[in-house]
């Protein structure tokens, strides 16, 4: 039975889309625990009682008890410079849309469902949110997107000290980029900064203008990326919304996320098997890959070649 997201929205707490004083996360964070944590007997009881009779009730309780998981998981996003209200709203986006696709008769805990569901909104808002355009369309660039900053602490003992040329090659090594990309990607998450600020932080560091120049590319050149690269974003984004909704979660499971969900634990969520898995993550990415050719053979000459 399909569910309306709506319907289980409606209960929630409030979390307003403007900017909001901090006191208002703590209030909304002991509102929130108000609601008791489910036993399994219960989360099935609940989900066989929406599905079979349409009872809201059952569905806002299933909802409303795992509204504390969502926080949670919102939070650990914090890092992307978003309003934490917002992610939060995402985030509770994702639980009702769990709850509407959950099947108790599988026998898997609810939570452990509602996760990846959660995840993807959030994913989904963030790409949304920074555009395609500034995050890269390879699914090298996605992950530097989303792994950086976890790399540059990892390689810095912990400690946010600033990228250095060094950290920069080695991150690269690492994920499979250049040097130059995970420098960019560095700059786009840290918001606008001086092409006079030295890379590493102290008066010994390079400019990044120096790092970042190629006298090779001129600005018609660049001109002309930017809006063939505009263009790809859209085919992507078109051909994710033509997905079914298995292929969709399937695909961004696979490719679209910071820690790619394994076969195995989607066949366990969808009660698939892994081969199945496979075979639909293939078929998603055939469908997307054709799209954006297709964007790309209509694009006009002039924008292809430079002319």
């Amino acid at each position: 039975m399909q569910i309306s997201h709506e319907v289980t929205r409606k209960n929630l707490p409030a979390v307003p889309v403007s900017p909001v004083p901090a006191p208002f996360l703590s209030a909304y964070s002991a509102a929130i625990r108000r609601y008791d944590l489910l036993e399994p007997g219960q989360e099935q009881q609940l989900a066989r009682r929406w599905q079979q009779t349409g009872d809201r009730s059952a569905a806002d309780a299933l909802v409303t008890s795992h509204l504390r998981l969502a926080a949670k998981l919102a939070r650990g996003y914090k890092g992307y410079g978003l309003p934490m209200v917002d992610l939060i709203a995402e985030a509770n986006l994702g639980l009702v849309i769990a709850a509407s696709r959950f099947e108790p008769g599988r026998g898997a805990r609810f939570s452990t469902y509602a996760v990846w569901w959660i995840r993807a909104a959030i994913h989904e808002y963030i790409l949304r949110s920074w555009s395609l355009v500034k995050i890269g369309t390879t699914a090298a660039q996605k992950k530097l997107f989303f792994k950086l900053r976890s790399e540059i602490r990892k390689a810095t003992g912990n400690v946010m000290s600033g990228l250095t040329p060094d950290v920069a090659e080695l991150i690269a090594g690492k994920l499979g980029v250049t040097a130059r990309e995970v420098i960019e990607m560095d700059v786009r998450l840290n918001g606008d900064l001086s092409l006079n600020a030295r890379v590493g932080g102290d008066d010994g560091g390079t400019e990044l203008e120096a790092l970042l120049v190629d006298g090779a590319i001129d600005a018609e050149t660049m001109l002309a990326d930017h809006e063939q690269t505009e263009r790809r974003a859209k085919a992507l984004r078109v051909a994710l919304g033509g997905l079914a909704a298995r292929e969709r979660h399937v695909f961004e499971a696979r490719r679209l996320t910071e820690c790619p969900v394994t076969l195995d634990r989607l066949a366990r969520e969808l009660s698939i098997s892994s081969e199945r898995v496979r075979q639909i993550e293939n078929r998603a990415f055939a469908k997307v890959k054709r799209a954006v050719m297709l964007a790309a053979q209509d694009t006009p000459r002039s924008v292809v070649c430079g002319v």
